[in-house]
């Protein structure tokens, strides 16, 4: 098998196909999203009977944990003192852990805030409420508050202290500055820039760490999560549009991108993307990017929503990946 690389100049990357592989067709489930400790060790949250299952570095298992807990597994972030947050979109709360599991705070009380949404199409949405109603994700910021991505069933971004006291929310339904379809994603610099995955608007839109509003970067396609590492490069999951399109909002068209991963500087400037490839099942490519965590040595590891967005219509095969390692060359 010849190796796969992909990128250039100082972002290139072999893909590692050896990788604690998810085929989502396995009775692990769908790898949904990925986080990375302290450690360097690699926590997957899947759609399955063990939603947390830890890995070191090479791909050695650790341990799993998380069985019960979650109604359906969305998002995880890991904070600067290794606390786990993991998003329960299904279940309308975000809980923390430590890394062995052990419950350590709750966001949300497990019912679905009130507005109007009848599902998790965000088109039945019919005001921005509190917290939380199908939540997606969420990210520390450099003072240790935590910001909440509520977009499948609110339009809003939540911001609570590190003791998950409510301090401010802000956005609403639509188009416009600081208005969102589809609060998916986020991620907060070390200077307290708020860089919010506004999905089905096509863009990632940029905050104050109290909400006001800075601008947008919209060469973006369909965002669905955003990973800032220590030397302030931004990466983020691109979506694109083959995958996760609800009805009545179209179908894939010839000169669409599929899925795909974009590096950005935090000015916005594209350093180097790759994927939408027209087999998005191949080693390197994408098909339905949700997750992505970049390591303290510059590996990428990328979670798909391979299985919800498409293995269960048959637009992929079921040996379609739903995670993969990117290690870095340069």
């Amino acid at each position: 098998m010849s190796e796969v690389q992909v990128g250039q100049g100082n972002f290139r990357y072999r893909v590692d196909e050896a990788w604690a592989k998810f085929p989502i067709d396995g009775d692990a489930g769908e790898a949904v999203g990925v986080a990375c400790d302290s450690k360097d060790r690699v926590y997957v949250f899947l759609r399955g009977p063990r939603p947390v299952l830890v890995f070191e570095r090479d791909g050695t298992p650790v341990s799993t944990w998380g069985e019960g807990v979650f109604t359906r597994a969305h998002g995880i972030t890991i904070g600067p003192d290794d606390t786990v947050y993991c998003t329960d979109d299904f279940g309308h709360a975000v809980r923390a852990f430590s890394t062995a599991g052990k419950p350590r705070l709750m966001l949300g009380d497990g019912k679905p805030s009130d507005t109007g949404a009848t599902s998790i199409d965000y088109r039945t949405i019919k005001q921005a409420g509190p917290p939380l109603n199908f939540p997606c994700n969420l990210a520390v910021g450099p003072t240790g508050d935590l910001f909440v991505a509520d977009g499948y069933g609110n339009a809003r971004v939540h911001r609570f202290s590190a003791d998950g006291e409510l301090l401010q929310s802000w956005g609403e339904p639509g188009s416009g500055p600081g208005q969102f379809h589809v609060v998916h994603g986020i991620a907060v610099d070390q200077d307290g820039i708020v860089y919010v995955a506004d999905r089905e608007n096509l863009r990632i839109q940029l905050f104050t760490d109290e909400g006001a509003y800075l601008g947008a970067w919209t060469d973006i396609a369909r965002p669905c999560q955003v990973f800032i590492d220590n030397a302030g490069w931004v990466y983020v999951a691109e979506l694109g549009f083959r995958a996760g399109r609800w009805p009545g909002t179209g179908m894939h068209q010839p000169g669409q991108t599929g899925g795909r991963v974009s590096i950005f500087d935090r000015q916005g400037n594209l350093q180097i993307r790759w994927g939408g490839g027209e087999n998005p099942c191949a080693a390197g490519d994408f098909f339905a990017p949700h997750d992505i965590c970049v390591d303290s040595h510059g590996d990428i590891y990328v979670a798909e929503v391979a299985l919800s967005g498409g293995g269960r219509t048959g637009a992929v095969p079921g040996s379609c990946h739903s995670l993969q390692k990117f290690v870095r060359l340069a």
